[in-house]
């Protein structure tokens, strides 16, 4: 199944896009409003998903693969209720369909478009990925040859700075480095076009780290943007969200997918902190190693393979999906 976003001044301008490209079949995924329009993700299905399909055993039940899905992520029993409970609804197509309708029904999905007005400062507890995802969404920008500026406020850590600037020079982007919040404030205030900004690991759970991380957002006037890693404890990665709630993150970035085969502690901080989703992690590829995430997307990494006509590995995540 091939996934494709497209963005135009209004709905019906992004639908006839969607017509023209995709054909009669395409499916609307997803529907967002965004600053200047419209995003909308729509699917088709290619024939070699079709010849894929054909060799798999379909599931006996789909609810029943759904909630054996969800149980095997570790969803919380009352979360895992709900999203089946909803899936009931488009029960009769494809689980992968019935299921993406379900979480698209409880969560929001917000991919980083990176407009020139925005400001982004990525904040998650040290090791979370913060440096490499501030990267990929370097190299994001670059190979659409679109402009970013890029600070590094992370100047306390041993070869913070250091890392990331190595990882600019190779995208051949200059780094500003602001030690400090007069500095942050007067290096945002200097940038023209889309800003990144790469924050130092903080403890979640002292209220001192958390109000530092509240005056960056506040002296870059940034959007904090929350970055976890996959494979957490659950009860920890609830913790640390609700923390990074009451910061003013509203959406999440997780990482290393591709080291995690259990999304259960994801799926439960989103909801648990009223998260959008925003990306996905899949791979240490600086250029090609994350992935904006969809409703469906996040429901083929949800199911066995055996219960969706498209490829579900991380790794073989639909080029038509990125912005």
């Amino acid at each position: 199944m091939r996934l494709r976003n497209y963005t135009a001044p209004t709905v019906t301008d992004a639908m006839r896009l969607v017509r023209e490209q995709l054909g009669p079949d395409a499916v609307i995924v997803a529907t967002e409003d965004i600053e200047g329009g419209c995003l909308i993700t729509a699917a088709i299905e290619d024939e070699d998903d079709a010849g894929c399909a054909a060799v798999l055993d379909p599931p006996a039940d789909p609810l029943e693969a759904i909630a054996a899905a969800l149980d095997n992520h570790g969803v919380p029993p009352m979360l895992a209720q709900a999203l089946g409970s909803a899936a009931l609804d488009g029960i009769d197509e494809d689980p992968a369909a019935a299921l993406a309708g379900a979480l698209a029904a409880r969560f929001r999905f917000a991919p980083v478009l990176l407009a020139p007005a925005d400001r982004l400062l990525l904040i998650g507890p040290p090791g979370a990925g913060k440096t490499v995802t501030a990267a990929k969404l370097a190299a994001r920008q670059v190979l659409m040859r679109r402009t970013l500026c890029m600070i590094s406020a992370d100047t306390t850590r041993a070869g913070g700075v250091e890392q990331l600037g190595a990882l600019m020079r190779v995208l051949d982007l200059p780094l500003v480095a602001a030690d400090g919040l007069d500095a942050l404030a007067r290096a945002a205030a200097a940038a023209r076009g889309p800003l990144i900004i790469d924050s130092p690991g903080f403890n979640p759970y002292r209220a001192a780290e958390r109000d530092g991380i509240r005056a960056l957002a506040a002296a870059a006037k940034a959007e904090p943007v929350l970055v976890l890693a996959a494979g957490m404890d659950l009860a920890e990665t609830i913790e640390t969200a609700g923390c990074c709630a009451e910061i003013g993150c509203r959406r999440l970035i997780a990482t290393r997918l591709d080291l995690s085969r259990r999304l259960g502690s994801l799926i439960a901080a989103a909801a648990a902190g009223g998260y959008a989703f925003a990306e996905v992690g899949i791979a240490p590829d600086i250029a090609d190693g994350l992935w904006p995430l969809t409703p469906l997307g996040l429901a083929r990494l949800l199911l066995p393979q055996s219960t969706g006509p498209g490829p579900v590995a991380p790794e073989t995540f639909d080029r038509g999906t990125r912005p």
